[in-house]
């Protein structure tokens, strides 16, 4: 069986090598060893030395030869914008305090997984919705890349 035995930021890799891409749902993109399938349909395992928080373009290199494109799937997002700043703030502190992992969109809106409970509470507290199917890359947090 194939490995994909390293992983590469997107821009950090060559991408001329592209032999495949493979495309996963956010909660599938941070692992270190698991039985996956390419986008051809190919069996492969992921085997890095360290789990990997993968983003839409970045590589995969194989033991073989070769780099396999990672490639954010489509999901149900809830879309969020506000009338004004202090709205956003409190909003975002809600769905901080709640530990949901959110997307910071240019304009002042915000992506998250579409969970009905929470969508609920945060339009009571002035948010707008939107419900949207896109590829989800949230914030990787305040030690994310930090050793």
């Amino acid at each position: 069986m194939r490995r994909a035995i390293a992983h590469r930021p997107a821009g950090s890799w060559p991408a001329a090598e592209q032999s495949g891409s493979v495309t996963l749902p956010h909660a599938e993109r941070h692992r270190r060893r698991f039985s996956l399938t390419d986008d051809d349909g190919a069996a492969f395992l992921l085997d890095l030395a360290r789990p990997a928080a993968m983003a839409d373009g970045d590589g995969l290199e194989l033991d073989g030869g070769g780099w396999l494109r990672v490639v954010a799937a489509p999901e149900e997002l809830a879309e969020i914008t506000c009338e004004d700043p202090e709205t956003l703030a409190r909003i975002a502190w809600h769905i901080g305090n709640r530990h949901m992992p959110v997307q910071v969109l240019r304009g002042g809106t915000l992506r998250l997984p579409a969970d009905h409970v929470l969508i609920a509470m945060l339009q009571t507290l002035g948010a707008h919705v939107r419900r949207v199917t896109a590829p989800f890359q949230p914030e990787g947090g305040a030690y994310h890349g930090h050793e």
